[in-house]
């Protein structure tokens, strides 16, 4: 599903990643953990196009995105990649179904379809009564839960998180952790996590540890 080979990325003199090759399976839940400066992120961040690596290739199902530029890659990753960071990201002028079309408002799909189907995923992930309210009215589980629906709305084949349930209450966290493989077996995405919470670690199908710049195990 998801191949890297040979990734690099320098930030001035530092040497964030040193030659990453690592394959994803369809529908696997894979969790990068590491310690703080270890490149985790900044990993994450190539994988999902963010960012460009140095050297090196990334394939999703045997095509170079590496070589995809300005809108076709924007187009790319808006169809194929759903995001959900630590902190929600939320538009705070926004109501929860506003703030989960707007992927899909950008994909160029109607209002109709696009609120649709963010009613639909609302409705899924328990908050069919929250549509209305904008994310000051949300509690911290709530929020990431509408951060969630957004990075479902266009339906991608891949859902990228970095610490996901790092800003949440213990309840929430682990209410988050169990929605990762739901919706992995729901909705048949691929699922890359990074994390420091080493409860999700152990419930994922593999675990890549890196460490300067480079994975040192995989279990």
């Amino acid at each position: 599903m998801i191949r890297t080979t040979g990734i690099t990325k320098a930030y001035g003199n530092l040497k964030v990643l040193k030659g990453i090759d690592i394959w994803i399976q369809d529908k696997e839940v894979v969790s990068i953990v590491g310690a703080s400066g270890a490149g985790k992120t900044t990993l994450l961040q190539i994988i999902g196009t963010l960012d460009h690596p140095d050297v090196g290739t990334i394939y999703y199902n045997d095509s170079d995105v590496s070589r995809l530029k300005g809108r076709t890659l924007a187009a790319f990753r808006n169809n194929n990649i759903g995001f959900v960071f630590q902190f929600h990201q939320l538009l705070p002028e926004f109501t929860a179904l506003e703030n989960v079309c707007i992927p899909a408002y950008i994909a160029g799909k109607s209002k109709i379809e696009a609120e649709s189907r963010a009613s639909e995923l609302l409705g899924f992930l328990n908050l069919a009564e929250r549509l209305d309210h904008k994310p000051s009215e949300l509690s911290g589980g709530e929020q990431q839960r509408v951060a969630v629906a957004r990075a479902l709305v266009n339906n991608p084949s891949v859902i990228l998180a970095d610490e996901p349930s790092g800003n949440l209450d213990t309840e929430n966290k682990n209410e988050l952790h169990k929605l990762f493989f739901k919706l992995r077996d729901t909705f048949g995405q691929t699922i890359i996590i990074v994390t420091h919470d080493r409860q999700l670690a152990s419930m994922s199908d593999r675990v890549l540890q890196i460490k300067d710049g480079l994975i040192i195990n995989e279990s």
